[in-house]
């Protein structure tokens, strides 16, 4: 198991550095529209899907029957296909003809999808509306072997794959101008400060006061008369503003993994912490009994069990009003605790109210 661990790095004295609003940010109406479709994929080595998965049966049956070819009323034994959910991301302002990327997942009981086509199969949108014909060679990254005698080797999954420009469009995207008055900017985290920040930034690049902070999402940049026939020259602007955004004091824990992320603003109250580690082992090791000879016993094997309980003596270390995580990831690191013991620490210091920060807890 890996454990990440922000404590045990050592944090440098640097100011925060500053990122385009492209990374922290999205355009309002300019999001990528998801497609989804149906279809079967061809031409796999006996990895396909078997007599039970009744989807894939009957979606060649039909496809067959649709080629003028009469099929008898029995099943048939097929174990070259596999029924398949295709899934793509249409991004904005794409025209008709534009060819995108597409996932192909099994959704039946095959055992691979390596080596497989993809037929000629719709995508549509969450409407129905048709938006794209996909078709092509399915590319899964690795293999699966499996022998006669129940030996597995795989390598990465290979029930899903792509199929890149495997989709073409065949209606363009509903997103096919820009806006001509004002951007509206959505930031992928809300924050009030951050808004804020973004807006001055905007106003500072620019030398001139066209943004404003809406809420703790939205940020409004109108667009000056200059730029209204260059939108786009205006909308890489305001992508490649740099912005230094705020960071809320927060620390996340995940108990089942034991990863604890502290932010780089989490201080700690004037408090004292005792740390101790009880160690129980517990050693098996079996005795083989071997009965007299000539008796009538059996042979049987003992378990020699051996338990051995340490109390190693806890250390109280005392926090100053620590400035930053520095001092904080210095006195945890000398209590010698390990991911597990600060997941239980973090939960102490915030029930206790020492711990300056939001305590969030997957």
């Amino acid at each position: 198991m890996i454990f990440l661990l922000l404590l045990n790095l050592t944090f440098s004295e640097t100011l925060q550095a500053a990122v385009r609003a492209k990374d922290i940010s999205n355009i309002q109406g300019m999001q990528t529209k998801k497609l989804i479709g149906y279809g079967l994929v061809i031409g796999l080595d006996g990895s396909g899907d078997t007599r039970r998965s009744m989807v894939s049966l009957q979606t060649a049956t039909n496809m067959l029957r649709r080629f003028g070819i009469s099929l008898p009323k029995e099943p048939m034994q097929l174990r070259n296909i596999a029924a398949v959910m295709i899934t793509a991301n249409l991004p904005a302002f794409m025209p008709t003809g534009s060819m995108i990327d597409v996932q192909v997942s099994s959704m039946g009981d095959a055992k691979s999808l390596e080596g497989g086509t993809l037929v000629l199969s719709p995508l549509v949108d969450t409407g129905g509306a048709l938006f794209a014909h996909a078709q092509g060679a399915v590319s899964v990254g690795g293999y699966n072997i499996e022998s006669i005698g129940g030996d597995r080797i795989r390598k990465n999954f290979t029930l899903a794959g792509r199929i890149p420009n495997g989709a073409t469009l065949v209606r363009s995207s509903e997103i096919t101008s820009l806006p001509d008055s004002a951007l509206f900017l959505t930031l992928n985290s809300p924050d009030f400060t951050t808004a804020v920040k973004l807006a001055t930034a905007i106003n500072t690049t620019l030398n001139n006061q066209i943004a404003g902070a809406m809420n703790a999402v939205q940020v409004r940049v109108a667009i000056p008369v200059q730029y209204q026939t260059r939108v786009a020259e205006f909308i890489s602007l305001i992508e490649n503003t740099e912005v230094e955004p705020d960071v809320p004091a927060r620390v996340v824990v995940n108990e089942r993994t034991g990863t604890v992320i502290v932010g780089e603003n989490v201080t700690i109250s004037p408090v004292a912490i005792a740390h101790g580690n009880l160690r129980i082992e517990v050693k098996n090791s079996p005795i083989v009994s071997q009965p007299a000879p000539f008796s009538q016993g059996k042979t049987t094997v003992v378990p020699n069990t051996q338990t051995t309980v340490s109390d190693t003596s806890g250390k109280m270390l005392a926090f100053d009003a620590s400035a930053n995580i520095k001092d904080v990831a210095r006195v945890l690191n000398a209590l010698g605790v390990t991911p597990r013991d600060l997941v239980a620490i973090f939960q102490a210091l915030k029930e206790a109210g020492a711990l300056k920060a939001e305590l969030v807890i997957m």
